[in-house]
Protein backbone atom coordinates (compact mmCIF):
# COMPACT_ATOMS: atom_id res chain seq x y z
CA UNK A 1 0.00 0.00 0.00
CA UNK A 2 1.34 3.15 -1.17
CA UNK A 3 1.48 6.01 1.40
CA UNK A 4 2.56 9.47 1.26
CA UNK A 5 2.77 12.19 4.08
CA UNK A 6 3.80 15.54 3.17
CA UNK A 7 5.32 18.18 6.13
CA UNK A 8 7.05 21.47 6.21
CA UNK A 9 3.57 23.54 5.33
CA UNK A 10 3.55 27.08 7.54
CA UNK A 11 3.28 30.73 7.16
CA UNK A 12 5.85 32.33 5.39
CA UNK A 13 5.59 36.36 4.30
CA UNK A 14 5.87 37.01 0.30
CA UNK A 15 8.96 36.92 -0.95
CA UNK A 16 10.10 34.28 1.34
CA UNK A 17 11.03 30.43 0.83
CA UNK A 18 9.21 27.36 1.73
CA UNK A 19 10.69 23.63 1.28
CA UNK A 20 7.94 20.84 1.62
CA UNK A 21 8.26 17.24 1.74
CA UNK A 22 6.46 14.07 0.57
CA UNK A 23 7.98 10.76 2.50
CA UNK A 24 6.53 7.77 0.13
CA UNK A 25 6.36 4.20 1.60
CA UNK A 26 4.73 0.89 0.14
CA UNK A 27 6.64 0.85 -3.28
CA UNK A 28 9.74 0.91 -4.97
CA UNK A 29 9.08 3.96 -6.72
CA UNK A 30 11.53 3.73 -9.61
CA UNK A 31 8.82 3.22 -12.08
CA UNK A 32 6.55 6.37 -10.79
CA UNK A 33 6.10 9.72 -11.44
CA UNK A 34 5.60 11.78 -7.97
CA UNK A 35 3.63 15.10 -8.90
CA UNK A 36 2.55 18.36 -6.12
CA UNK A 37 -0.78 19.57 -6.65
CA UNK A 38 -2.54 22.31 -4.79
CA UNK A 39 -5.90 23.90 -3.59
CA UNK A 40 -6.99 27.53 -3.08
CA UNK A 41 -10.41 27.74 -1.27
CA UNK A 42 -13.06 27.66 -3.83
CA UNK A 43 -10.85 26.85 -6.53
CA UNK A 44 -10.13 23.64 -8.15
CA UNK A 45 -7.02 21.08 -7.41
CA UNK A 46 -4.43 22.36 -10.12
CA UNK A 47 -0.76 20.60 -10.89
CA UNK A 48 2.26 22.70 -9.09
CA UNK A 49 5.44 20.23 -10.31
CA UNK A 50 6.31 16.76 -11.34
CA UNK A 51 8.91 14.02 -11.57
CA UNK A 52 9.46 10.60 -12.75
CA UNK A 53 11.30 9.35 -9.65
CA UNK A 54 14.64 8.51 -11.68
CA UNK A 55 14.69 12.24 -12.19
CA UNK A 56 15.53 12.27 -15.60
CA UNK A 57 12.21 14.29 -16.41
CA UNK A 58 10.63 17.55 -14.26
CA UNK A 59 7.66 19.62 -14.99
CA UNK A 60 6.59 22.73 -13.87
CA UNK A 61 3.59 25.30 -15.07
CA UNK A 62 4.38 28.61 -16.30
CA UNK A 63 3.11 30.15 -13.03
CA UNK A 64 5.56 28.52 -10.53
CA UNK A 65 8.61 28.21 -13.05
CA UNK A 66 11.46 29.59 -12.02
CA UNK A 67 10.11 29.58 -8.76
CA UNK A 68 9.35 26.35 -7.36
CA UNK A 69 12.16 23.08 -7.69
CA UNK A 70 11.25 19.74 -7.52
CA UNK A 71 13.87 17.08 -5.84
CA UNK A 72 13.91 13.77 -4.31
CA UNK A 73 16.56 11.82 -1.99
CA UNK A 74 16.28 8.74 -2.70
CA UNK A 75 18.53 7.68 0.20
CA UNK A 76 15.40 8.52 2.40
CA UNK A 77 12.69 7.94 -0.03
CA UNK A 78 11.96 11.40 -0.01
CA UNK A 79 10.61 14.27 -2.37
CA UNK A 80 10.73 17.77 -1.96
CA UNK A 81 9.20 21.16 -3.09
CA UNK A 82 11.46 24.15 -2.62
CA UNK A 83 9.41 27.21 -3.33
CA UNK A 84 11.06 30.36 -3.14
CA UNK A 85 9.82 33.65 -3.99
CA UNK A 86 6.64 32.98 -2.94
CA UNK A 87 3.34 35.26 -3.42
CA UNK A 88 0.05 34.98 -1.41
CA UNK A 89 -1.74 33.27 -4.41
CA UNK A 90 0.81 30.89 -3.89
CA UNK A 91 -1.79 30.27 -0.46
CA UNK A 92 -3.04 26.79 -0.90
CA UNK A 93 -3.34 23.20 0.91
CA UNK A 94 -0.27 21.48 -1.27
CA UNK A 95 -0.83 17.63 -1.64
CA UNK A 96 2.11 15.14 -3.26
CA UNK A 97 0.65 12.52 -5.40
CA UNK A 98 1.98 9.20 -7.35
CA UNK A 99 1.13 7.21 -10.13
CA UNK A 100 2.72 4.24 -11.80
CA UNK A 101 3.98 5.25 -14.92
CA UNK A 102 5.40 8.85 -16.18
CA UNK A 103 2.81 9.46 -19.07
CA UNK A 104 0.37 12.35 -18.54
CA UNK A 105 2.42 13.16 -15.42
CA UNK A 106 1.01 16.75 -15.24
CA UNK A 107 -2.43 15.72 -14.96
CA UNK A 108 -4.25 14.95 -11.72
CA UNK A 109 -6.59 12.46 -12.64
CA UNK A 110 -3.76 10.57 -13.61
CA UNK A 111 -2.99 10.12 -9.91
CA UNK A 112 -3.91 6.94 -7.76
CA UNK A 113 -2.38 7.88 -4.78
CA UNK A 114 -2.48 10.91 -2.87
CA UNK A 115 -1.27 12.34 0.55
CA UNK A 116 -3.23 14.37 3.04
CA UNK A 117 -2.17 17.60 2.04
CA UNK A 118 -0.34 20.11 3.71
CA UNK A 119 -0.66 24.27 4.33
CA UNK A 120 0.70 26.66 2.89
CA UNK A 121 0.12 30.35 3.93
CA UNK A 122 2.15 33.62 2.27
CA UNK A 123 0.60 36.77 3.68
CA UNK A 124 1.28 40.03 1.72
Amino acid sequence: QVQLVESGGGLVQAGGSLRLSCAASGRTFDSYAIGWFRQAPGKEREFVAAMRWSGERTYYPDSVKGRFTISRDNAKNTVYLQMSSLKPEDTAVYYCAAKWGFADSTNLKAYNYWGQGTQVTVAS
